[in-house]
């Protein structure tokens, strides 16, 4: 089997990698410094945290498409544990990957044991 791809989305593909490229070596283009207004370097701080929130929430909620419920979901009991153990070691090193850890030994018992 032979596929051809038109001379259109050749130029669409190149044109696309050519902005992509020019526009994230702009900056390092640029013999000026280059500085974000404070109000655009103050609301960076909180994208890491609302595109996590983004991703993780609907994941947590949902099921299928569906809210979910049922308060029989393992999500919910192993996100509930990894909050707990979150702010119970905040200030401590290894709460991120506590975090996880305490999340997945909660959820696979549930999961793969009960069932949720």
């Amino acid at each position: 089997m032979t596929t051809q791809t038109d001379l259109w989305t050749v130029l669409v593909i190149l044109g696309l990698t050519v902005i992509t490229v020019l526009t994230r070596t702009l900056f390092f283009l640029s013999s000026k410094p280059w500085h974000l207004p404070h109000w655009a370097q103050r609301g960076l701080q909180y994208a890491p945290i609302a595109a996590l929130s983004a991703v993780i929430v609907p994941e947590l909620v949902m099921s299928q498409a569906q809210f979910i419920t049922t308060w029989q979901d393992a999500r919910l009991f192993a996100a509930l544990a990894g909050a707990v153990f979150f702010l119970w070691c905040r200030g401590q090193g290894q709460a991120v990957l506590g975090t996880i850890v305490v999340g997945m030994l909660v959820y696979l018992p549930l999961h793969l044991v009960l069932g949720w």
